[in-house]
């Protein structure tokens, strides 16, 4: 005899779930290529051409400003050396391309430039007198803070120098006041603020980032990636280390840039620079780049090899490129030895100038002091 059949459970009927497009719209795919291509459309203006056509005159520029910064440096390790430089000094040996590609775009005394304490090259590249550059570093009155900001805290509004400061990063944010105040005087002027790939960790550099983001404030935020910080190597320090891409959380566009190359590095801010001058908000621009001295004079520079820095200077130094692209086009060794030998004898009469002048009266202890009550 057959089995019944077994009744079944009723069937219980779902709300219908709420329908989502199995296909965007072509209009929101739209909006989210162009705001896709947004961000990486200055990297892809940077790799359609990247080198600057300067004039002859102009390279020649260039190689001058960049072998001031590599003997005035190389004199200031000789006066450290000597005990006529005190506390901490940080060399800008072998990224000299970095400084003087951007600051040659900037409009002198107008936009504003502020740094961390590897700061002397960032001076010398915007025109300031190296005898009072090099009489700060010394502790002299004549120095461009009077003998009290010493290495890493130099100073010059008339320049729209900004620092020189010691602390981490902290020149960030305070880059972002100075962005701030040119978009609020609509003056027209951009801010230039340089941090290094260890300050690139932290926090208040993304504070920034979102704050100079959501006002479209006009400042080019430039991570010179030497690839060490104080002697960690980027990849064991940092776990994003294409800092370019860094902005990306923020729609902040950036650019890959190669820091040993000045003509690379100066087309590279005239693509950034046209973007922020037409109010489009920051730009983020990594310099790869490489010092050949430790971290300060202190540093030793253990974690690196000596075959690795030599490599480095052989094959890749800025100063070098630009020598040869000069013999190239048809400039003389003997106009190039006379740009040298101008050079040492003006990094020579600096020192000179630093050693002669007196230290800071006494009574510069009680000047450049806040009293007032705000």
């Amino acid at each position: 005899m057959a089995k019944p059949a077994r009744p079944r459970a009723p069937r219980t009927t779902k709300p219908a779930a709420a329908k989502t497009p199995a296909v965007q719209s072509s209009d929101a795919i739209a909006a989210e290529d162009e705001a896709a291509f947004a961000l990486r459309s200055l990297q892809q203006s940077h790799a359609n051409n990247k080198q600057y056509e300067a004039s002859d005159d102009e390279l020649l520029r260039f190689y001058e400003q960049m072998v001031l910064i590599r003997r005035f440096e190389e004199k200031a390790g000789q006066l450290y050396g000597l005990g006529l430089i005190g506390g901490f000094c940080h060399l800008y040996i072998g990224q000299e391309a970095v400084a003087v590609g951007l600051q040659s775009a900037l409009k002198e005394g107008h936009d504003s430039v502020i740094t961390g304490y590897r700061d002397h090259g960032h001076m010398l590249a915007y025109g300031i007198d190296p005898k009072v550059i090099m009489a700060e570093l010394t502790g002299r009155g004549a120095g461009i803070s009077r003998g009290k900001g010493g290495s890493m805290h130099m100073f010059s509004t008339e320049h729209k120098f900004y620092g020189g400061h010691g602390i981490v990063g902290a020149q960030v944010p305070l880059g972002a006041g100075l962005a701030f105040a040119h978009k609020y005087r609509e003056d027209g002027g951009v801010c230039m603020a340089y941090f290094g790939d260890g300050a690139a960790n932290q926090g208040q550099v993304y504070e920034t980032f979102n704050m100079a983001a959501l006002w479209k404030l006009p400042i080019i935020f430039v991570v010179e990636n030497n690839g060490y910080a104080m002697g960690t190597a980027v990849k064991r320090g940092s776990a994003e280390t294409h800092f370019y891409r860094r902005g990306t959380a923020f729609r902040i566009p950036g650019m890959d840039v190669n820091g040993m190359d000045v003509l690379e590095v100066r087309q590279a801010a005239e693509v950034a620079l046209e973007f922020v001058r037409a109010g489009n908000g920051p730009v983020l621009m990594e310099l790869n780049t490489y010092r050949y001295r430790g971290h300060s004079m202190s540093d030793p520079a253990k974690y690196r090899s000596r075959e690795e820095v030599q490599e480095m200077r052989e094959k890749h130094d800025p100063i070098e490129a630009a020598k040869q692209e000069l013999l190239k086009r048809g400039v003389t060794e003997d106009r190039i030895k006379d740009i040298d030998k101008k050079i040492r004898q003006q990094v020579a009469e600096a020192a000179d100038f630093a050693e002669s002048s007196p230290e800071p009266a006494v009574d510069e202890l009680y000047t450049d002091v806040l009293v007032e009550k705000y």
